[in-house]
């Protein structure tokens, strides 16, 4: 049985590899990553290392143009103004995806953020020279608009290219790009590499490297498959581009299904986000994204991120070795994803997050009680690093692995747009909130704040478990179907016509 189980995830690995040889789709997967959640993943973790350098600029630059030393107010101010417009960047570029990617199509919106990436870019690389904070300002604004708008492009363009059966697959590597960027932010920010103080403005511009490499490369791909035939109505187009990433076929299947969503939208354009709001008929959908992006910003994995340096720093460990314990969960947060990837259309996506979260509650309430003890023994100390890549694993495993899927699985083509507009609205302002808050929530409850991240874990874990339905192998229609049939003490909360799901 053991050497069947193993030849049989061997022989899975061999189907999907021709699965992505066959055409284009290796290379595409790749080039859409690189420029797409990759960015926002690097801008993430790169901030926290040239911070004192920045601080530093900032004093420098005030002297230099006023001739006084500014007060530290005012330098901790603008030094939060610069994490703050990240994410205030972040928001925008979300709120604004429905609008570009409707209106120039997912490829060219792609181009076109990229663009902005690189502006981006030489306002930052130049305003060492100019002497200015303002310029950093304006380029942490304009990076973390192409992060907000480049993630849920990228999300959607993946999705809108893959067939049903790896679909999966191929829309989790978004996370795994995710976790390469934060590793990449990691990684170039030591000491060794660009983390000195005469090199922090080049830092903070090696992404936008990998965006020129998608800006001269993503116009030899084709645009999305689902795109050109459910909105544009172009289905040769749509075959084409079928071929070009997957290889020679017909492609019936995967065209009948997109014509019958074609059908049941009836000809509908892509909804506004009040009206998905509105729409009764993906109460359900609207409900899931809530709680499952609600309790992972506040599962403890964007404080884990951020705020590494203060929890390892409360945890004991020295303050010389703890840059090198981020990057081995970087690291970790990698590998899980890319093994997610091989799991997720085998394993399906309802037992990987229902485990996922259960599993990050148990470990936080672990947390809570190592850090309480850290001055019993030297070991404890280490346990808590220990746990907190048990944590990273689980959460590369589970929700982030199986997010990206999900998101684009339970909203039909009409809603899609506009869902992405209010996941990127709860993950942005999650981030913003968490940001400002947990400095004040260690400083005041220390370690049991980790108990009300392991609350929000079991929350998640309890709804996906009783409420979520599985996506594996089905159709979106199909999907639709069954959020329409939860029920809630015996009474649909959807009460709208059903989609037809058969022809």
């Amino acid at each position: 049985i053991i050497v069947s189980h193993g030849t049989l995830k061997i022989y899975r690995m061999e189907t999907l590899l021709r699965h992505l040889t066959r055409g284009n789709a290796l290379v595409f997967i790749i080039i859409l990553g690189i420029g797409g959640s990759f960015q926002n993943g690097f801008h993430v973790t790169v901030i926290s290392s040239p911070s004192p350098y920045i601080w530093s600029f900032i004093n420098s630059s005030w002297i230099g143009r006023y001739e006084e030393t500014p007060p530290a107010q005012t330098v901790k101010l603008l030094w939060s103004a610069i994490v703050s417009l990240y994410a205030v960047g972040g928001l925008l570029g979300s709120m604004s995806v429905r609008c570009i990617a409707g209106r120039f199509g997912r490829k060219r919106a792609m181009i076109w953020n990229n663009v902005v990436n690189i502006v981006a870019a030489v306002i930052m690389f130049t305003s060492r020279g100019a002497n200015s904070f303002e310029m950093i300002l304006i380029a942490r604004f304009l990076f973390g608009f192409t992060a907000g708008l480049g993630v849920n492009i990228h999300a959607i363009y993946l999705g809108e290219s893959s067939p049903k059966k790896i679909r999966g697959m191929v829309t989790l590597t978004s996370a795994t790009f995710l976790s390469i960027g934060k590793l990449s932010g990691q990684f170039f920010g030591l000491r060794e590499i660009l983390g000195r103080e005469d090199s922090w403005n080049i830092l903070l511009c090696v992404s936008t490297c990998f965006s020129v490499v998608q800006l001269l490369t993503l116009p030899f791909f084709p645009e999305a498959p689902r795109y050109l035939l459910i909105e544009k109505g172009n289905a040769e187009a749509c075959k084409k581009a079928l071929q070009s990433l997957w290889g020679r076929g017909e492609y019936k299947l995967e065209m009948t299904e997109m014509v019958l969503e074609q059908a049941a939208i009836k000809g509908e354009t892509s909804k506004t986000l009040l009206e998905l709001l509105r729409d009764r008929s993906v109460r359900w959908q609207l409900i899931t994204m809530v709680v499952v992006y609600g309790c992972i910003q506040f599962s403890g994995i964007t404080a884990i991120s951020v705020f590494s340096f203060d929890i390892f720093k409360e945890a004991g460990i020295p303050l010389d070795k703890i840059r090198y314990v981020t990057l081995g969960i970087g690291v970790s947060e990698v590998l899980t994803s890319i093994t997610c990837g091989l799991l997720i259309e085998s394993v399906g996506r309802r037992a990987l997050l229902w485990g996922g979260f259960g599993a990050m509650s148990a470990i936080m309430i672990l947390i809570t009680i190592t850090l309480n003890l850290k001055d019993y023994s030297f070991w404890i100390p280490y346990s808590t690093v220990g746990l907190i890549f048990l944590f990273v694993i689980f959460y590369g495993g589970g929700p982030a692995g199986v997010l990206p899927s999900l998101t684009h699985e339970i909203f039909i083509q009409s809603c899609r747009p506009a869902a992405f507009v209010f996941t990127g609205i709860l993950r942005w302002l999650g981030f913003s909130v968490l940001g400002l808050v947990f400095p004040f929530l260690i400083g005041l409850l220390k370690s049991v704040c980790f108990v009300l991240f392991a609350c929000m874990c079991l929350l998640a874990s309890f709804y996906i478990f009783f409420y979520l339905p599985e996506t594996k192998g089905k159709t979106l229609l199909e999907i639709s179907e069954e959020f329409k049939n939860i029920t809630l003490c015996e009474n649909p909360l959807s009460v709208d016509k059903s989609l037809e799901t058969k022809l």
